[in-house]
């Protein structure tokens, strides 16, 4: 078609026959691969059409670009709304063929949208209420960003498509909280309230008003008939223009376009079935076979897609004529390769700690390693689940990021695990900033989905888990975690590191830093530990996972362990040193990384001697270490409310009992 044919055509075509394009590719997707949901995406379609070719700020030729808008799917279910935009505006590598794969191994057209699979997808979604509250921390980064480098190159909204599911999610008002309270304006939640869920009719098991829900936690609200293009359209206008974050209620059909099974369940999660499908292009007027979008349609959706090139380059000429140490700083934000500066402050901190041989909880530690990393590495962004004076997460010169100041760079996530390490992964997905936040180790539990979620999606969160033994003493067996360690260690791609001494946590911290593609999670200590590295070496051994710490000829036995225990381990070494017993110490910081080198290396650190490992947690993760005639020393149960000493003699996490066991194991 010549440009002023394509010109007339667009014209010639309306919003419902736009959506309709997203609902016939919708449904031919689920049919054709009998798997799926296209009761989201067909009843969302009017929604989905007034957000991208009316207000979205992109470019499918650069999805990188710093200053887009980001579109959130929360609703993953419904992927193929999301799939179908992408490949109507012209995200090259969504083509029909992806479309017609959905669901099918090696396709980008997952069942649910993931990271990383293709150009466009933010985050993913599907575990609901996840990328509701993964877009807090988008909208949190959007604002610290602009108050750093103001509107010329900041300045973007984030929009959200939440359904029923999202908004029953627990995590859903930890996150609607949290972005109401810091008055996150630029944060705009459009919710699919079809009122259907799998069971049925949603009020079978909720009769919560939403718009009242959001209202009081600082939103601003509003609702309208999701079909209704220019309602949709004014409410988004109005949106933009608010001074807090927005709810818009939608009031959509289920499966709209479907004439038997639309407003129903049965097109919630499952293929309409090819008589209804018949019958739904009957009812949208869409006589094409599948997979077929008009010439003119297709047009008028490229169009759409094509208007933000103008606004990009327009950006890009904005950042090319900002000085030159503010172009070097927002790259350095947005690549955030920042390793080599941690590294080179963590690399003075230890040699002076191997001067000064500390004694300190590695709480204290790591709080002190931030204070050496800080300033080297600005793009660290801190906070806390209300633990601040407990996890040490806050260095002198941090500022609080407050609702009405976001100048600053710690943030007070509040009572929020789930919702601070989902926002976290928001910020590390936006980029611009490295996130960190600390809670106690027992409370991982709380955030596990999101960990969960960063490992998948290979995003860099730094979570500061203290308390993380029975060492935490009289709070007893509820905040003692026992089996925590090894529930993070079985989840793929995140690394767990559990520093045995000061200079292990400055390099814990350097460790996690450089790990650029998922989380780490540093497990820390309520009390003081010896120093156990007592001459200074430049290379980062907790980079390798294990090594011997203190090392013999002819070892009769290997003792091993990581943290707090690893000082017991050495004492014994001593005892059993005296009795003529050798014994080689191996600290085991990082399991995670231990098993990322090399078959030689691990064989060169645990050695053929018997072995014993020792950790106040459970034994599941010493496993793939031990062998039949080894020996765990730690934890077999819950713990116990007293002073930690009592508490370490109680369950037999002694030197003594390491140092019997080695007596046995060496005759």
């Amino acid at each position: 078609m010549t440009q002023s044919n394509t010109q007339t055509a667009t014209k010639a075509v309306t919003d419902r026959q736009m959506a309709a394009a997203i609902r016939a590719l919708s449904m031919d997707a689920v049919q054709k691969a009998n798997s799926g949901h296209p009761g989201m995406p067909m009843g969302m379609a009017d929604v989905a059409t007034v957000l991208f070719t009316r207000f979205m700020k992109f470019d499918p030729t650069d999805s990188h670009w710093p200053d887009r808008d980001r579109f959130i799917l929360s609703a993953g279910h419904g992927s193929m709304l999301l799939y179908s935009l992408l490949h109507l505006t012209g995200y090259e590598e969504m083509t029909m063929d992806q479309i017609r794969n959905f669901r099918q191994l090696g396709s980008i057209t997952a069942g649910h949208p993931e990271y990383g699979h293709a150009e466009g997808i933010e985050t993913t979604t599907g575990p609901l209420g996840q990328g509701l509250a993964t877009s807090v921390g988008m909208a949190i980064a959007e604002r610290l960003l602009n108050n750093r480098y103001g509107n010329d190159l900041v300045d973007h909204y984030t929009y959200v498509i939440a359904g029923d599911g999202c908004l029953q999610e627990g995590v859903s008002h930890e996150a609607i909280d949290m972005a109401g309270h810091l008055k996150l304006a630029k944060l705009i939640v459009l919710w699919d309230d079809n009122a259907i869920s799998i069971d049925g009719a949603t009020s079978l098991s909720t009769s919560t008003d939403q718009i009242a829900r959001f209202a009081a936690s600082g939103w601003a609200t509003a609702s309208v008939d999701g079909h209704d293009a220019e309602a949709v359209a004014r409410a988004i206008e109005a949106a933009r223009k608010s001074d807090r974050p927005t709810f818009i209620a939608c009031k959509t059909k289920i499966g709209w376009g479907a004439p038997n099974k639309a407003g129903t369940h049965k097109v919630h999660g499952e293929a309409l079935g090819l008589e209804e499908v018949a019958a739904a292009r009957v009812f949208l007027e869409w006589p094409h076979e599948p997979f077929v979008v008009p010439e003119n349609i297709l047009a008028a959706w490229r169009a759409a897609g094509s208007r933000g090139a103008a606004r990009r380059k327009a950006w890009e000429q904005r950042l090319a004529a900002a000085p030159a140490d503010v172009r070097q700083k927002f790259q350095s934000g947005q690549d955030s390769h920042v390793s080599a500066a941690a590294g080179k402050a963590v690399l003075a901190l230890k040699e002076k700690w191997a001067a000064e041989k500390p004694k300190l909880a590695t709480r204290q530690a790591s709080q002190k390693s931030l204070e050496a990393i800080y300033p080297a590495v600005p793009e660290l962004l801190g906070g806390s689940a209300d633990l601040t004076g407990s996890v040490l997460t806050r260095v002198g010169s941090h500022k609080s990021v407050t609702p009405t100041d976001f100048s600053g760079d710690y943030l007070h996530y509040g009572i929020r695990e789930f919702g601070m390490a989902a926002a976290m992964n928001g910020i590390a997905l936006h980029k611009g900033f490295v996130p960190y936040g600390g809670t106690f180790l027992v409370f991982a539990d709380y955030a596990r989905p999101a960990l969960r979620l960063a490992a998948l999606m290979g995003v860099r969160s730094i979570h500061v888990l203290t308390h993380d033994s029975i060492g935490l003493g009289e709070d007893g067996p509820t905040h003692q975690p026992v089996e925590t360690l090894s529930s993070l260690r079985v989840i793929p791609n995140m690394v767990v590191i559990r520093p045995a001494d000061a200079i292990e946590t400055a390099e814990a911290w350097e460790a996690a830093i450089a790990n650029e593609t998922g989380p780490t999670g540093l497990s820390l200590t309520r009390q003081a530990l010896p120093a156990l590295r007592l001459e200074h070496t430049a290379e980062n051994l907790v980079m390798k996972g294990a090594y011997v710490l203190r090392k013999v000829d002819a070892p009769k036995v290997t003792l091993m362990g990581s943290g707090s225990e690893v000082s017991l381990a050495v004492a014994a070494a001593e005892k059993l040193a005296a009795e003529g017993i050798a014994a080689n110490v191996v600290s085991v910081p990082s399991m995670e990384l231990f098993m990322k080198q090399s078959r030689e290396y691990r064989k060169s650190v645990l050695g053929t001697a018997p072995r014993i490992a020792v950790e106040a947690a459970l034994q599941q993760s010493w496993d793939r270490f031990l062998r039949d005639d080894d020996v765990f020393i730690g934890m077999t149960g819950f713990g116990a409310s007293a002073p930690a000493p009592d508490l370490y003699k109680h369950f037999g996490i002694t030197t003594e009992a390491i140092v019997d066991a080695a007596r046995k194991l060496a005759k």
